[in-house]
């Protein structure tokens, strides 16, 4: 029996695979006894082999605990508007906030006075907060308006606190907007590109204060996996094991892996980026099918499978049809004109021929035999759920 060294590795794509081996396997037969007849039976034998699967790597799989951005939120004014501001009279918090910042830099209004403002809207920012974040660090923001401003395109965000969730302040926001589109109106008719109530502020908010987080606390952390399935777990806690000893990884449940980490802060960083960097062969997912309703798309995965079944859809659309009647009374009746309507109503169905599906085992196949029934995306979502009901259907059905 001829042996060889040559292994494929993981993750590696199927085509280079296929090529070096061949190669080996060409080179190796070159010493034998039969080179020709190897040459020639080597490409359909190395087909029939299955490629390695693909790997992924932990830090696409999970993250670890605690390790996360942290939503900001504040209110504020944007000023510099070319008269597309709130309507003052209709939005009376934007008067408010505005006479709160003028006492602040001491400025007061008359008791009574009607304020008339068309470059001022009040907005609600908004920033993530990314984890190990620092102050004098700079952040994104999107401004939304939240009262009746036509548009913020040219207006300037004035300082604005940006809180989190325990009403700390976190960062302060300020500057240019910068709206993605455009629009104008005259005479009734307007035109508009994108969406001019809502821009952003590019490294807008600068970081005041800092979010601690567990990473350098404790002797274990925990990697929380980005979707449950027990044998991704598993296989997550094996390849740590293989890679930093036995023992050092242990899988908790179907969502999190528990992991002993080195105590010293350099020697836990170089640790989470190798067991990062690791690959991690994946079983196959479970056969799901996400239908959205709203829209009428629908997405099968790689895993969905169809059992023989007899499928008959027909369509049912009713139809009302409204026409103007006059009712004119005679000559010298003293009688009134009257203008009535006749409306009909008709139903038609559209009868749907039985279709035999057969099984199929792979996408491919259940592809085809929905295509075959030649019904539209709104027509599937009627179907599947049908088909899944009657047992004919191996997958599970989730409606977005």
């Amino acid at each position: 029996m001829i042996s060889t060294p040559f292994f494929p590795c993981a993750g590696r794509p199927a085509a280079a695979w296929r090529q070096r081996t061949l190669a080996a396997l060409r080179a190796l037969c070159a010493r034998s006894a039969l080179p020709a007849l190897a040459a020639l039976a080597l490409p359909a034998l190395l087909w029939a082999v299955p490629a390695p699967a693909e790997a992924s790597r932990i830090k696409d799989l999970a993250s670890v605990q605690g390790v996360r951005h942290n939503a900001l939120t504040g209110y504020g004014l944007v000023v510099g508007l070319d008269g597309t501001g709130d309507q003052t009279t209709q939005t009376p918090f934007t008067v408010q906030s505005l006479n709160a910042m003028l006492q602040q830099m001491g400025v007061s209004l008359p008791p009574g006075a009607s304020v008339q403002l068309r470059n001022v809207a009040a907005v609600i920012v908004t920033a993530q907060l990314p984890p190990f974040a620092r102050p004098g660090q700079t952040l994104d923001v999107t401004v939304s308006s939240m009262g009746n401003a036509k548009s913020l395109r040219g207006g300037t965000l004035i300082s604005t606190p940006l809180k989190g969730a325990d009403g700390r302040v976190y960062a302060m926001a300020q500057g240019n907007l910068i709206v993605g589109g455009a629009g104008a109106s005259a005479g009734g008719s307007k035109v508009q590109i994108n969406h001019l109530s809502a821009g952003r502020v590019p490294e807008g908010a600068t970081v005041e204060a800092s979010v601690p987080t567990p990473l350098l606390q404790g002797d274990t952390l925990q990697l929380d996996l980005n979707a449950v399935d027990f044998s991704t777990a598993r296989a997550v806690a094996r390849a740590i094991n293989e890679a930093k000893g036995e023992g050092v990884a242990t899988a908790r449940d179907g969502r999190t892996v528990a992991v002993r980490v080195p105590a010293l802060p350099d020697d836990r960083i170089a640790f989470l980026a190798d067991i990062e960097a690791l690959s991690v062969e994946l079983a196959t997912p479970p056969a799901r099918i996400v239908l959205n309703a709203r829209t009428g798309s629908v997405v099968l995965n790689d895993a969905v499978t169809l059992g023989p079944c007899a499928v008959a859809h027909g369509s049912l659309s009713v139809t009302i049809s409204t026409t103007p009647v006059v009712s004119q009374p005679a000559p010298l009746s003293q009688g009134q004109t009257v203008v009535g309507q006749k409306s009909d109503i008709a139903i038609t169905q559209q009868g749907g021929a039985l279709v035999q599906l057969p099984a199929g085992a792979r996408l491919s196949d259940v592809v085809k035999a929905l295509n075959a029934m030649g019904a539209t995306p709104q027509d599937l979502l009627a179907i599947l759920q049908a088909m899944r009901t009657a047992g004919a259907l191996k997958a599970e059905i989730e409606v977005i």
